[in-house]
């Protein structure tokens, strides 16, 4: 899995080497591992013969984690109706400590290429759905969750002192809600509302 893992973040294909380097492992182990993840069709070999980059069925296990989970199938129709209503991006996130993982985007027309990928991930310390989040953990968790945040600003506006963050959070404690102002892109205003599970988180 480290192999396919390699691929976060890259720029384009990768050599054996890379991988290799990416993931800590020989250059032989990689090459054997890249040829049985290249025999299954999960990696292949690019345009210019320079390097491998994931393939299509990378996106059938994407496919299956999206339809296989409650959540995201029992909100869909709800989002839909949501984004018809409001006319702007409606995004269902799924949390994961340090960030917040879009696993729906009913995007608007204004929006960049990367920004709309499913997959994509900001932090949970500097999004309106993060504070939200936090909003209903236990005080600890937040603390903890500061506490390992690298707090770069993303934009001028970003919020980086722990302090600020946690202001935002008691605000979205007490609202219901989070909203975030030019956090993660300048120009954006984004209302964020955590839907906690059955036992309340």
């Amino acid at each position: 899995m480290s192999v396919l893992e390699a691929f976060r973040d890259a720029d384009g294909a990768l050599s054996l080497g890379q991988i290799a380097t990416r993931t800590g492992l020989t250059r032989s182990a990689a090459q054997r591992l890249v040829h049985t993840f290249r025999t299954l069709g999960y990696l292949t070999l690019a345009e210019d013969g320079r390097g491998f980059r994931l393939d299509l069925p990378i996106l059938d296990l994407t496919h299956d984690y999206l339809r296989l989970n409650p959540l995201v199938r029992r909100a869909s129709p709800i989002l839909l109706d949501l984004r018809r209503n409001v006319r702007e991006r409606v995004d269902l996130s799924l949390f994961d400590g340090q960030r917040m993982v879009y696993a729906a985007r009913m995007q608007s027309k204004r929006e960049t290429f990367f920004a709309t990928l499913v997959g994509n991930s900001v932090p949970t310390t500097c999004t309106s759905g993060g504070w939200a989040v936090m909003a209903m953990l236990p005080p600890t968790e937040v603390d903890q969750i500061l506490d390992q945040a690298s707090l770069r600003p993303l934009t001028p506006r970003t919020l980086t002192d722990p302090q600020a963050i946690r202001d935002q959070v008691a605000l979205a404690r007490e609202a219901g809600h989070a909203l975030a102002l030019e956090q993660i892109l300048m120009g954006e205003v984004a209302l964020g509302v955590a839907i906690p599970d059955a036992s309340g988180r």
